[in-house]
């Protein structure tokens, strides 16, 4: 057995997914790894963002008292935009108390954070690495290609990413299709903490999310969001590679439109541009998670494609993975085993645990979107801004008569047989969520 360069488990990524990972592991004294490419962690990690307290307490039981974050999330906002005007609708808790909360962070400061508190634990942290491929052993993975150097070890956890391409060398993951990953892009935009409150009525700490449907994406499968920090906005938007594609459009003109449609222009008005950002989102949902384990190898995180995107969660199902990959390995250590038997149970936790089940609730949800996507995210945006135009608007034409006129755009605008079909799919949808 190779005795250079060897260590217990080796990690490859710096996310959420790769230091909760790596941390559970040297908690319990065990030697542990983590290559991250970037010049730091955190360094290619783009997202809207927010973390959610709970799964964060299970890594960091006390991470509210050190950790860089933003705001306290206390406001939820959905916004259908059409061409020119928008539907809102608003959620606010203002409890004090409430354990489950989010907040938003800048992630190049959170993950740095992350590694500093690993470093503290005992993992040793290896930064602007490249991995280049896994090293096998008669099928088992015992260790990994560097640009430098080899290094080996009993177990290797693959958190590096949607695009991880350790994955599909080893075997474990098909190539991804457009139709499964979405192209992000977003800008921060400084701003007065004044202004922020004003606008987005909210006092200092407390923060907003807004989502946003439709507008320049309308028809297409995609969503915009707006985090408020500190001092500065997030604001971006996802969309499905294909739909971009096929719409020979740009992502970053699409969030220039977006920026100047008239319910958003007002929030980021003044505002200077700090940062753009672009990256890959696994949108692919249940159906597209790869092999999750094999002989001397998991994968975490992105790269194993555990992302929920009805609900826009995704850092913390990466760190409950990263947690039970860790726990997993810890196991496996205990026993000297480092077979696919021993690392099955790390399937076998996240299948217990919310991760899975949630996203089985919406496993069907993509292949709904893709098929009825013009429907749900263009036709009934626009029809449901339209309704309220007309509720909204006082002239002399009895209200009898606009609520069966509208009633009759329904049909005249819309072919019946669509119409079933986008009922027929929403009910596929509800079924596969209730049952």
């Amino acid at each position: 057995m190779r005795t250079e360069n060897k260590t217990e488990v080796i990690v490859v990524g710096g996310g959420p997914a790769g230091i909760a990972c790596a941390v559970t592991i040297a908690r319990a004294g065990r030697e542990v790894i983590l290559i991250e490419r970037g010049s730091f962690t955190g360094a290619k990690n783009v997202f809207g963002g927010a973390i959610y307290a709970k799964p964060t307490r299970e890594i960091f039981p006390d991470f509210e008292k050190t950790a860089p974050l933003e705001r306290k999330i206390i406001l939820h906002k959905y916004a259908l935009l059409g061409n020119e005007d928008s539907t809102e609708i608003t959620y606010r808790n203002d409890e004090k108390d409430n354990e489950n909360v989010s907040y938003s962070v800048f992630r190049p400061k959170f993950d740095r954070w992350m590694a500093k508190q690993a470093e503290k634990e005992g993992v040793i942290i290896i930064t602007e690495t490249v991995v280049k491929d896994l090293i096998l052993d008669d099928g088992q993975v015992v260790g990994v290609k560097t640009e430098l150097e080899d290094y080996y070890a009993n177990i290797v956890v693959l958190a590096d990413g949607v695009n991880s391409l350790l994955a599909k060398k080893v075997g474990m993951r098909n190539k991804i299709t457009p139709y499964d990953v979405a192209i992000s892009v977003k800008e921060v935009i400084k701003l007065d903490s004044e202004k922020i409150n004003d606008r987005f009525h909210l006092k200092d700490d407390e923060g907003c999310v807004y989502q946003l449907f439709g507008g320049s994406m309308l028809g297409m499968l995609g969503l915009g969001f707006i985090y408020t920090n500190k001092d500065s906005v997030s604001i971006g938007l996802g969309v499905t590679l294909n739909e971009l594609v096929e719409n020979k459009v740009r992502p970053y003109e699409l969030l220039d439109q977006l920026k100047q449609h008239p319910a958003i222009a007002p929030l980021l008005k003044d505002g200077e541009l700090l940062e753009y950002s672009a990256h890959l989102i696994p949108e692919g949902g249940y159906k597209c998670i790869p092999d999750l384990f094999a002989d001397g190898v998991m994968i975490a995180g992105d790269a194993a494609m555990l992302v929920n995107n009805m609900h826009w969660e995704g850092t913390n199902l990466a760190m409950m993975s990263g947690k039970f990959a860790g726990e997993t390995a810890l196991r496996a250590l205990l026993e000297e085993d480092y077979t696919a038997e021993v690392l099955s149970h790390y399937q076998q936790r996240l299948e217990q645990s919310f991760v899975m089940k949630d996203l089985r609730t919406y496993k069907d949800l993509m292949d709904v979107m893709h098929s009825r996507c013009a429907s749900f995210l263009g036709y009934f945006p626009k029809k449901i801004n339209a309704f309220f135009k007309m509720f909204t608007t006082v002239d002399s034409i009895p209200k009898k008569d606009k609520y069966r006129n509208f009633i009759k755009s329904i049909f005249n605008d819309r072919n019946p047989l669509e119409l079933i079909k986008d009922g027929g799919n929403l009910l596929k949808l509800l079924w596969g969520i209730l049952k």
